[in-house]
Formats: C-alpha cells, structure tokens, sequence
C-alpha cells in the first residue's frame, strides 16, 4: 500500500514538472514564425555590403549624427542612428562564426573596416569646417565607454538578431536596436577627436565603438548557434579544419583583448560609483563647498580630486576625510584636495551654477518648512487660547483650598523654543508664591493636580 502511494506521488510530481517545461518550451520557443535559415543568412549577406545606397546612407547619416553631436540634439542623433546601415557587416561577422563561413566573416571585415574609415574621414572633414568647437554632453558621453554599454550593445545585438531571423519581422524591434546600440556617435566623436587634435577623444570613442561591435556580433553569434543553423560545408575536410583554426584565432585575438579592456571597464565603473558615493555623501562640509570633483580611475594609482571653495579646510579634516575612503572601497585611491588658489584650475563653470543653485533650492526649501512649523504652531497657539480660556481665580481659590499657604498665584500659555528644534511648543507657565518652602514630592503632587486640572500635557511650574 505504501508503495503503492509513493508511485502515485512520483507520477504526480513528475507530471507536474513535465507541465511547467512544456509551458516553458511554449512560452520561450523561437522556432514559431522562424524564417527559412537560407532566407535569414542572405538577407543578413545582403546588409554587409557599403556600396551605392548603403554607402551614401552611411555618409550622410554621419553628417546628421555629427550635426546632432555639435548643437547637442538628442532627436538629431537619434534620427541618424535610425539612417545608419552599420549593424549589417557587425552581424554579418556574428553570422559568419557561427555557421563556421570564413568568406562570410572576411567580407564582413572588409566593408565593416571601408565603413569605419569613411565614417572617420567625413566626421573629421564636418568637425574641420564647423564653427564650433566647445565639446557639448552629447559628445561627452561617447567619450569613456562604461559597462553599460557593453550591456546595451549585448542585449541590442540579442534582440536584432531574434527579430532578424523572424518570417514577419517585427517592426519596431530593428530601430530600437539602432537607436539603443549607438554604433554612429562614437565614431562621430572620433572624427571630433582628429579634427581637434585631441587623442584621449579619438581613442575612447573609437574603443567604444569596438566594443559596441564586439558585444553585438557576439550576441548574433550566441543567437545563430541556439537556433542550430547548419555548419557551411567543405569539400576537402583539411580545408575545413583549416578554417575552423582560422576563425578560431581570429575569435580569440578579439575576444582575448576585448575580455581584459572589458573587465578594466568594469572595475572603472565601479570606480567611479563609488568615488560618487563618496563625494555625495563625505563632500558636505560647513563653510566650505565642494564645487567640482575628478575620478580619474588608473589600474594602480587611481585618484579623487576636489575642487573645494569657502574657508580653507584643517589638516586633520583632510586626514579624517582620507581615512573614510577604505569605506567606499576607495583603499588604494589618492585624495587631493585642491582650495582657494583656482585661477590655474579648469573650473566647470555648469557644475559650479549647478551646485549652487542645488544649495539655494535647498536652503530655500528648509527656510520655508521652519516658517510653515512656526505658522501652523501659532495657529495651534491661536485655536488654543481662544477655545479654553484658562480660570485663573478659580485656580487659585482650588489651590489655596489645597495649599492654605498659598501667598500668590499666576497661570498662562506661552510659546517656548527648544534648543534641538526649530519648532516652538506650547508650555503652561504657572507661578506660585508660598509661605513655606515645599518638598519636591508635594510640587509634584501640585503639577498633577494643574495637569489633570487644566488638561494641559506640559506644564512648568515655578515656585518661590
């Protein structure tokens, strides 16, 4: 019988399981809608190639991106991103690893590589012409590649190449791709960098556009290898293992260099998150205000440094400061603390107007709260004094019943202020004059009274 229940109950859970990754299965599929694997590689082979249409769509869609960039247009750059056809060799690389096509991923280099160098030299020929040469934020933001946009770029690649490989392909997921991917903008900023001369520019966007790609043709290649596309085929099988060895040394030398700057990109956003942390929370000080910070992030000598204006800060502060960095995981990270001589210093003049405008909202928004407490403390003053009247000669005739030795007698409300807050509170203020002097246990017994008498919660009460 026994065993017989317990047969019962593996059947049922065994069921049960066989339910949730049916639902699973059903749920997760990417076999339904799938379009013919023939029909999916030769569209994505058509996408790879930059001549006629591609080639000009490429260029002028530089030319709006760069435009975007200069005036600091978010919708510009967007709109050129749109027009961009550089997702096609970028996929085209994914694809060709996966289904083992050594043609496919040459190809694909080639015009990714023709796409590169015309996106270079018509970014730097706009940025050599433009009147303008001030670095705005949107150019800014391409400069310093972060984890997140290895993140963005990885998952935009997931998503293209899922509904890339659609029959009815879904028509908002390819634009989001490009406006998510942001392959355009940092080889604009790149362009910027050649066309000022200014190498750390060059270098940071162009390494984030590396990235970018690397992460999208990774994720094609995952996507290709989970829908099980069929290996190309070879005549001769030592050509075919010739090939394999080609593709996979060419994977590793970039997916070798492409793994260590990734992890260095990890530690730097970590690093500056924290150096954030930092500076928001130990960066408020009296009389003295951090206008300006630096988070340079080296792999052994990384540093925090600010800009501090107000009176000079003490020695001790600066150690006791330092001492709270190891907190933050800031160990190894030098502090300096520049203040007072600033004419030499690059001072950010929108961090500074934003710093203070924060701390006049601030102390504005403090100074009206005290006055909102002292108004609504007075209106519970006002509504109190005018609803109970207290009965001073009633009092006094109760409390000379009481204490025959009661000389004089004296009761009212009045506002006090404590010394921790800025909140005034109502006290009953009573003054009693007797002819002997009376123990703290009948003072005691004469403020019960006056509290259970005048049903009043505090009460102060003097007595002579």
């Amino acid at each position: 019988m026994l065993t017989e229940e317990r047969n019962q109950a593996r059947k049922e859970r065994s069921s049960t399981w066989d339910t949730i990754r049916h639902f699973i299965r059903d749920r997760f599929s990417l076999d339904e809608d799938k379009a013919d694997e023939a029909e999916i590689i030769q569209s994505i082979s058509r996408g790879i190639e930059f001549k006629g249409t591609n080639l000009w769509a490429l260029i002028f869609a530089i030319f709006i991106a760069s435009i975007g960039l200069d005036v600091n247009s978010t919708a510009v750059i967007i709109g050129a991103m749109l027009i961009s056809p550089l997702m096609g060799p970028i996929m085209g690389i994914g694809l060709g690893v996966g289904i083992n096509d050594l043609s496919l991923i040459q190809r694909a280099f080639k015009n990714l590589f023709i796409a590169a160098i015309i996106s270079l030299l018509t970014s730097t020929l706009y940025f050599l012409v433009s009147p303008l040469h001030v670095a705005q934020s949107e150019l800014l933001a391409r400069t310093s590649p972060t984890i997140w946009d290895a993140f963005i770029a990885f998952f935009g690649g997931l998503a293209g190449i899922v509904a890339g490989s659609r029959r009815d392909k879904i028509s908002n997921v390819i634009p989001g791709v490009a406006i998510a991917t942001a392959l355009m903008p940092p080889l604009c900023t790149a362009g910027y960098g050649i066309a000022n001369g200014n190498l750390s520019y060059f270098f940071g966007a162009f390494y984030l556009f590396l990235i970018n790609s690397v992460c999208i043709s990774l994720a094609t290649f995952l996507i290709v290898r989970f829908l099980g596309y069929h290996q190309k085929e070879y005549a001769n099988p030592a050509i075919e293992r010739r090939v394999r060895n080609t593709i996979l040394a060419a994977v590793l030398i970039v997916l070798v260099p492409s793994t260590y700057l990734g992890y260095q990109i990890v530690r730097k956003t970590i690093f500056e998150q924290a150096a954030k942390r930092f500076v928001t929370n130990e960066g408020n000080f009296q009389y003295r205000q951090v206008v300006n910070y630096t988070a340079r992030y080296q792999r052994d000598a990384s540093s925090i440094e600010l800009m501090v204006v107000g009176e000079p800060m003490p020695p001790d502060s600066i150690q006791l400061l330092k001492a709270k960095l190891p907190a933050y995981g800031l160990g190894n990270t030098a502090l300096i603390i520049r203040q007072g001589a600033l004419k030499d210093a690059e001072v950010d003049v929108n961090t500074i107007t934003s710093t203070v405008t924060d701390q006049i909202i601030k102390y504005s928004q403090g100074s009206i709260a005290r006055k909102d407490q002292t108004i609504d403390s007075l209106r519970n003053y006002i509504e109190a004094t005018q609803s109970a009247h207290l009965p001073v000669a009633d009092l006094r005739d109760e409390l000379k019943t009481l204490m025959p030795d009661v000389q004089s007698f004296t009761a009212a409300r009045s506002l006090v202020m404590s010394r921790t807050g800025n909140r005034p509170d109502t006290v009953l203020l009573v003054y009693a004059k007797f002819s002997r002097r009376h123990r703290p246990a009948e003072k005691r017994r004469i403020e019960n009274w006056l509290r259970s008498r005048t049903k009043s919660r505090k009460i102060k009460l003097i007595v002579e």
